[in-house]
């Protein structure tokens, strides 16, 4: 008799703890719904003014100005960035920090058309990394949770950080620096892809310079003998970098582009300029492979005979995992389900499919969230530095064509329609209900904490791999 009672008991406890789910998963939809139409005009406002690395002035007003109207604290031109800003709901609790990114990238203007078609803005520039829709969804998501910590009065605070110039300018690196995630308790974010994924993923610790040769121009016929020539000094640095490739490790990764290269044939360059990037996973490596690039340089002007000088622009920690924050983060992502596309998006997916490689082999991949695994890549981001000192979760959510690769003009084009908006709503779900399961249960927020101090070890001291400089405001100009 004892056993059927309990079982009973059981049922009615389970039953209760169901219909509290279901009410605060309609609560959350209504939220949701409610900001909708606001934050896709946002979204694609930020798309249509596409901004470059800290010269988004117009974009993050935009943001600042929409969370200020919804009763946010903000704190405009922090760490030094006029761009940059962090906007503040609450004064107790556990601190939960959500980044918006919106800086877009040079040269990959394009409208929404499925085929190739520039759009006549101001800056040449594309949402080529879907930023737009980052910064309008992490937004969305904390107007939700302010919302619901109103109207559940729950001792929480929920900040959102406007983060400059991601793309190159490494504006996260110098909020970190500055000490404005000292007080954070976990930070969530996320990123438009053509897949939605958790996964428990890491990539390349990043470090770039410009590296500038001056020389001595003169006519290059009428007096060659006179002058030295500071574009053999970038060809020669090249040159050495590129047979250097054959003795790194093979998880590495170095580009460079020419950026200054002289104007007419018939002068010897007085100034030539390269700007490297350097990739691996482990922070020690890049700054050893940057080193031998430096080596290189110097080499290159000793042999050519010009001055060499070089400026670090950025630089990147790898993501630092946290399994405990990344399961929530997936069955939140999970329970959310993937993207379901119209008719007429289903139509547009193809016509963008017919320009990829992969064709529309992969168009279905939208509607579902991969399997939850260990993942290596090898593009770099920002979000690795704050991921070294506070706890820290991300997910991918599909924003593009299946098959559009980052920095293309497909995710331009896809991430200005329904299509992107769709991956900034499902986001914004699940950034608020992953949140939102922290604020009510905080010894997972204990849990990540833990699992943190383990991961960065005991003797773990941050120091930037930008070193000291000031944010380069006018890297893009």
């Amino acid at each position: 008799m004892g056993g059927k009672k309990n079982r009973f008991q059981w049922q009615i406890l389970g039953l209760i703890f169901a219909l509290s789910i279901n009410a605060e998963s309609n609560t959350l939809d209504l939220s949701l719904k409610n900001h909708k139409e606001h934050f896709e005009k946002i979204a694609l406002n930020l798309w249509e003014v596409a901004e470059l690395g800290y010269q988004e002035y117009e974009s993050s007003n935009i943001l600042a100005d929409s969370l200020s109207q919804s009763g946010f604290k903000i704190t405009r031109g922090v760490a030094g960035i006029p761009t940059a800003f962090v906007a503040e709901y609450g004064s107790e609790g556990p601190v939960i920090g959500i980044l918006g990114e919106f800086d877009a990238l040079p040269g990959l203007s394009q409208t929404t058309s499925p085929f190739r078609e520039k759009a006549d803005n101001n800056t040449g520039a594309g949402q080529a990394c879907g930023h737009h829709l980052f910064g309008a969804g992490s937004a969305w998501a904390a107007v939700i949770i302010k919302e619901w910590l109103e109207s559940n009065n729950i001792e929480g605070r929920i900040r959102f950080y406007g983060t400059p110039a991601e793309e190159g300018g490494s504006g996260k690196v110098y909020m970190v620096r500055d000490g404005l995630f000292k007080d954070v308790d976990i930070v969530l974010h996320w990123h438009p892809d053509d897949v939605n994924s958790a996964n428990i993923a890491t990539n390349n610790s990043n470090k770039s310079a410009k590296f500038t040769f001056k020389g001595i121009s003169t006519h290059a016929a009428g007096a060659p003998e006179l002058g030295r020539s500071a574009l053999d000094g970038v060809e020669s640095m090249n040159m050495m970098v590129n047979m250097m490739r054959e003795h790194i490790p093979q998880e590495s990764r170095i580009h460079y582009v020419i950026t200054k290269g002289g104007l007419a044939p018939n002068v010897v360059p007085e100034e030539a300029e390269v700007y490297y990037y350097v990739r691996h996973p482990k922070m020690a490596i890049v700054e050893e492979l940057f080193n031998r690039v430096v080596k290189a340089a110097n080499g290159a002007a000793l042999g050519t005979e010009t001055d060499m000088s070089y400026e670090v622009m950025h630089g990147n920690y790898s993501l630092l995992p946290n399994t405990t924050l990344q399961k929530l983060v997936h069955r939140n992502l999970s329970s959310h389900g993937g993207i379901k596309y119209s008719d007429r998006e289903l139509a547009y997916a193809k016509l963008i499919s017919d320009t990829l490689i992969s064709g529309d082999e992969l168009i279905g991949q939208q509607e579902i969230i991969q399997p939850f695994e260990k993942t290596q890549s090898y593009g770099s981001t920002d979000v690795g530095d704050i991921s070294w000192n506070v706890p820290t979760a991300g997910f991918r959510a599909s924003s593009w064509v299946p098959g559009t690769a980052a920095h293309s003009w497909q995710a331009v084009a896809s991430g200005g329609t329904s299509i992107g908006l769709k991956g900034a709503e499902l986001a914004a779900k699940t950034l608020a209900s992953t949140a939102i399961e922290l604020y009510e249960n905080p010894n997972l927020i204990n849990q990540a904490k833990k699992e943190h101090e383990i991961n960065i070890g005991e003797d773990f001291n941050y120091k930037p791999l930008l070193g000291s400089r000031k944010p380069p405001l006018d890297y893009r100009k």
